[in-house]
């Protein structure tokens, strides 16, 4: 059974009979998915077909053959481990807000359970379903192990007034999932999507490349999840501000395609019975800053521009917005790493190459945007573009949030004023140099 609290309902139609559908989004996986868990209970419970319905866009927020390829390969595998447990999947392709209604009407669909997406695209597609149908709408969330709407129902002001909330909510929401994701034989024949002819159809960019050598699905991610914790979960708290430890998880992209349950890792990390200071520095990360970015994306619409930041940040950038600016480069310049700062470079080449940057890289390398651009529109601007091009978990909130937070100052105080950046915290070269061997990290990426 899944706690009711994960659960809410979108509008006041009452069930009739018909098969339930799980509209899967964010959470691309078959198990440990609370809205499948959700759907399938339905579904048993008023003895009717369960389907699951993915909705591909053919072009979405900067994506490029990169992200849409983890993530259609991800979704293959889920298709086949969905169909082993007697669950159709069907693949639609246009815009959800006319594909899925019609889908559900096809069906005669009874009900439909949608997991839980604070980004405003999501929520467009979902008000639009909303509008056109005449049986209930559920979300669950399946992605946060405290649904965002429990844990708080504001913008939260930085971590430490989140932390209290979801540290008191932990004991009832970090439960066990299910063993089984089974369904009754279903009486429905339909062909497997064909990966090569989906890919074909995209209308994307194609000259940022897969990246070689990372697997996705749910599959990859669990081994991934296995090998850190064996093998360098017991150093993270040492190595998590040194890019050449190579000491990160590297699951942030399976978090972000829900091709891994946050919720799973934690289970895992908590009965591994690793070094504490390291389980408890990894946790902080992977559960409070999440759902902290969640939660500001969820209540503040301009996640993704100036009008978010705090006024105190937004006073102190307009007061600094005419100085000087040693260097100013373009957005050509900055993609190009072509700056005269070969850190900075070092790091864009990184995500270039890689399709991901170390955490304290990204800080530095947005912060140094924000000081060679003409604005903190345009920094903001150019660094979400960069980040939705190039990184595997771009289109995120917690990509969304760290960018406000390097030129924006959310989830920060005020700090001592400089120019350009005023009270916005600052980075340098030095800092860096204090913290990791500088030069190796730029002959390994330059």
């Amino acid at each position: 059974m899944i706690n009711p609290a994960r659960v809410v309902k979108q509008n006041l139609f009452e069930t009739r009979k018909g098969p339930i559908v799980y509209w899967m989004q964010r959470d691309q996986r078959a198990f440990d998915n609370w809205a499948l868990i959700f759907a399938r209970q339905l579904a048993l419970e008023n003895n009717v077909p369960l389907y699951v319905v993915f909705n591909l866009v053919p072009d979405f927020l900067e994506a490029t053959v990169r992200q849409y390829g983890f993530m259609l390969r991800g979704l293959k595998q889920t298709e086949v481990i969905l169909s082993e447990n007697n669950i159709p999947f069907y693949l639609l392709e246009g815009s959800p807000g006319s594909t899925i209604p019609e889908f559900l009407k096809s069906i005669n669909c009874g009900s439909v359970v949608s997991d839980f997406n604070p980004l405003k695209i999501a929520r467009i597609w979902k008000k639009e379903v909303l509008a056109k149908i005449d049986f209930p709408f559920y979300t669950v969330d399946a992605h946060n192990i405290v649904p965002a709407w429990v844990v708080s129902q504001k913008t939260e002001f930085a971590a430490y007034t989140i932390r209290p909330k979801i540290n008191k909510l932990l004991p009832e929401f970090l439960d066990e999932f299910p063993d089984s994701i089974a369904f009754p034989k279903q009486n429905t024949s339909l062909p497997e999507f064909d990966l090569d002819k989906t890919f074909a159809k995209l209308n994307i960019n194609r000259e940022v490349k897969e990246v070689p050598g990372v697997n996705p699905g749910s599959e990859a991610g669990q081994i991934l999840l296995d090998n850190f914790i064996q093998h360098r979960l017991d150093e993270y708290s040492t190595n998590r501000n040194n890019p050449n430890s190579g000491g990160t998880s590297g699951l942030s992209p399976y978090y972000h395609f829900g091709q891994l349950a946050p919720q799973r890792a934690a289970l895992e990390i908590l009965k591994s019975g690793r070094t504490k200071i390291s389980v408890d520095a990894y946790l902080e990360e992977l559960i409070v800053r999440r759902e902290l970015s969640d939660n500001f994306c969820l209540y503040n619409k301009d996640y993704d521009n100036f009008n978010g930041y705090h006024d105190w940040a937004k006073l102190t950038l307009n007061q600094h917005r005419l100085d000087e600016r040693e260097y100013l480069y373009s957005l050509e310049q900055f993609e190009s790493a072509g700056t005269h700062d070969s850190l900075w470079n070092a790091a864009q080449m990184e995500m270039v190459n890689s399709g991901t940057m170390f955490g304290y890289m990204r800080m530095y390398w947005a912060k140094k945007i924000l000081e060679w651009s003409e604005s903190p529109e345009v920094a903001q601007k150019i660094a979400i573009r960069l980040n939705d091009k190039y990184q595997l978990d771009g289109r995120d909130p917690n990509g969304y949030v760290g960018v406000a937070w390097s030129i924006g100052g959310v989830h920060d105080r005020a700090w001592g004023e400089r120019a350009v950046y005023g009270k916005i915290r600052y980075m340098n070269a030095n800092g860096a140099k204090r913290k990791f061997d500088v030069a190796k990290y730029i002959e390994s990426n330059l």
